[in-house]
């Protein structure tokens, strides 16, 4: 049975139409004239226990309202909703036991108090058993490096620190789901390694589901084997992330190291991309040809030293999702 199962999830939020000025500001407040702005249409889901899926998507598509339903912050307009097997909006606090939720712009911390005195805080609030609390924190310090800041007030912390002390926070629980929100935002390189590390050893030894929203998607390429794609609020594609580069990260680059300088190198069926003599880069059609058989054509006509394959961005095929929609693309075969 999927943890989480959405069907048909639809959220609109409807405010009142006003006019302009200030004859249109007070009309307002005797209009019963309204408009509705469709904030999350029709999204069906399911995820099984200890997924790590990338619920990823352009601003505004609906991200953050998806994860707001299934946190039971907000109600749904219409379709059905289940997370753990309850309803989340119908059972609030049973849903909270169940959940830990990090928003990178946000903080679970209190702000005055030490870090050490905020996990105390929420191990009450949540009941967590002293001994499991203990053997959670000892883990969570040595993995996310905690211990020297564990008594500097929250504050007083880098942002750096802050996220590692929120994720420490959302998982002393032992929740069954994570829902991380632009967790690693703003975070350098190394603050973000610690969190991807931390992410990938929480659903490796705890088998905890998560629930990644970000727009940086070296995070979904590090954490995800799965993605769930949405635009205007809509799912426009779910599925696996190897899939989705077969399917659409079909133009790749061979770089050429040549033995001597080769100025005026063409090769028919490829794109000259960029010549840095002795280098060129090809970019090529992987539908159409092979790397081998590039390879090939250039070694009977060149003395070449090295070669190197560079895959697609992620991030330039999710860009040519949004603009033209999940089809998946005709076959074409390779020559030999």
């Amino acid at each position: 049975m999927p943890i989480i199962e959405t069907r048909a999830l639809r959220k609109t939020f409807r405010s009142v139409v006003r006019g302009e000025g200030l004859g249109g500001a007070i009309g307002a407040l005797f209009s019963r004239e309204y408009e509705e702005k469709v904030a999350v249409e029709d999204v069906s889901m399911s995820v099984e226990q200890g997924e790590v899926v990338g619920y990823i998507g352009p601003n505004g598509a609906g991200k953050s309202t998806t994860i707001k339903m299934l946190t039971g912050i907000l109600v749904p307009t219409s379709g059905s909703i289940e997370v753990a097997g309850i309803v989340p909006h119908e059972k609030r606090r049973q849903n909270a036991r169940n959940i830990g939720v990090v928003f990178g712009q946000r903080s679970q911390l209190y702000w005055d108090l030490p870090l050490r005195e905020s996990f105390e805080l929420l191990r009450a609030i949540y009941r967590v058993p002293r001994d499991r609390y203990n053997e959670n924190l000892a883990h969570f310090v040595e993995i996310l490096d905690l211990d020297r800041f564990m008594a500097t007030p929250v504050r007083q912390l880098s942002l750096g620190e802050r996220m590692r002390g929120d994720f420490a926070a959302a998982l002393l629980h032992d929740p069954k789901i994570v829902y991380l929100d632009e967790p690693t935002i703003g975070l350098d390189v190394v603050a973000k390694e610690a969190i991807r590390t931390f992410i990938a050893d929480i659903n490796k030894r705890l088998g905890t589901t998560v629930i990644l929203t970000t727009h940086d998607l070296a995070d979904v390429e590090r954490l995800c084997k799965r993605i769930v794609l949405i635009d205007e609020g809509t799912v426009i594609y779910d599925g696996k992330l190897e899939r989705l580069r077969d399917e659409y990260g079909i133009h790749r680059t061979l770089v050429v190291h040549f033995k001597d300088p080769q100025p005026d190198f063409t090769l028919a069926g490829v794109e000259i991309e960029h010549r840095e003599p002795p280098i060129v880069w090809l970019r090529f059609d992987r539908r159409a040809t092979t790397a081998e058989a590039l390879i090939r054509r250039v070694t009977e006509r060149y003395a070449i030293t090295d070669v190197a394959i560079v895959e697609p961005e992620m991030e330039d095929i999710v860009r040519r999702l949004y603009r033209e929609g999940y089809a998946k693309p005709p076959a074409h075969v390779p020559e030999a």
